[in-house]
């Protein structure tokens, strides 16, 4: 079992990250002068919002750079993952999983605090994909319960990153109970389709698939715990193993099904963003199609047209942007369909308009085999 104060400050990573933060100074005298004057920027504190949705932004901006504030707040708590009532000793950001997304376009600074309440028994940090230098970041932001902390990155690479917590020692069970979310940089000119042609969307949602590891009794019932610590070395052992118990979109199996499905109407043009901080992933539209897909999330590159799946690596995002020609409800699933059926990977998207009989009609309805 794994105390507070062990995780706290006993992991022999510990000593690495504080010989790590000791060169800091020297590092950023390393790294030259400040190329703008950032003071000088005008600044927005951005409300973030839980996912699917994302909070309100433009997709085109005509001014210059400027300085986008945001504030995380770590909640370590047991949550729900499915319909069987399990379990999981949770550690996220502001409470959701995945957590909230963040918009921001190229060039602009990104400034992140980072809350850690005193009521909480890990150390935390976030590590951006989307930064350069200090571990992403992590090693601005360490914070134990207690703590905050505020660090800038400018945001150079238009696309869309994954951020993580990455506490030295224990990343990977920090990731994989729920610390994970994505970035959205956008070209200040707004997305284009590879042929310099504009495209634009009316929605975006933003879908984070997780892997999770619950142990399970001697019966095969999965086991549930008083806190983090006494879930540390059961989970450990099942990360291990490498083979999952769950996996699943936005934190719970469900949470995009049924009363909880997206929705959209025919002909409006929808961007999913789709982040998997640890594990390859194929996002599939069943019915549908990935008209223009950023499959590695970087919009440097020209998007892939047409796509029936699309991939992402584990510890990226993807961009897809899809115009709906017909209502009904779409499965978007991980066309690993073991797991999106039996893990819980799977999400609806309840579409509504009028059927295009040119697209797709039925001739003949069911009826006995016709002899001739």
């Amino acid at each position: 079992m794994l105390t507070r104060r062990e995780a706290l400050f006993g992991t022999a990573a510990s000593a690495t990250t504080a010989a790590i933060l000791a060169t800091m100074p020297a590092a950023r005298a390393a790294a030259g002068p400040q190329s703008a004057d950032i003071s000088r920027l005008p600044r927005e504190r951005v409300e973030l919002v839980a996912p699917p949705f994302v909070h309100a932004h433009d997709q085109v901006v005509r001014g210059g750079p400027k300085i986008v504030e945001f504030r995380l707040t770590v909640k370590e708590q047991p949550m729900v993952i499915d319909d069987e009532g399990t379990v999981m000793q949770a550690m996220t950001f502001n409470g959701s999983i995945p957590a909230p997304m963040m918009v921001v376009h190229e060039g602009d600074y990104v400034e992140l605090t980072l809350v850690n309440p005193e009521t909480n028994e890990m150390p935390h940090n976030v590590d951006f994909h989307a930064a350069t230098g200090a571990l992403g970041g992590a090693q601005l932001l360490e914070v134990n319960p207690g703590e905050q902390a505020t660090m800038r990155f400018k945001a150079t690479r238009a696309g869309v990153f994954v951020y993580h917590c990455a506490p030295a020692g224990m990343i990977p069970w920090h990731v994989v109970s729920g610390m994970n979310g994505a970035i959205l940089v956008l070209p200040r000119d707004g997305l284009k389709d590879g042929d310099g042609r504009r495209l634009k969307y009316d929605r975006i949602f933003y879908i984070g698939e997780s892997d999770f590891y619950i142990p399970r009794d001697a019966n095969g019932k999965y086991k549930s715990y008083e806190s983090l610590g006494d879930a540390y070395d059961d989970t450990l052992k099942v990360m291990r193993g490498l083979i999952p118990t769950h996996v699943v979109f936005n934190g719970k199996v469900g949470a995009l099904t049924g009363d909880n499905a997206l929705k959209a109407k025919v002909g409006e043009t929808v961007l999913i963003i789709h982040s998997q901080a640890n594990r390859d992933t194929r996002p599939h539209i069943i019915g549908g199609h990935g008209d223009h897909v950023w499959e590695q999330g970087k919009f440097a590159n020209p998007p892939e047209k047409d796509l029936e799946t699309w991939f992402v690596r584990g510890g990226s995002a993807c961009a897809a942007l899809y115009t709906f020609r017909q209502p009904g409800i779409y499965a978007y699933v991980n066309h690993n369909l073991i797991e999106a059926a039996e893990l819980g990977a799977t999400a609806h998207i309840t579409v509504d308009g009028e059927w295009n009989d040119d697209l797709m009609t039925q001739v003949r309805a069911p009826a006995p085999i016709a002899s001739y």
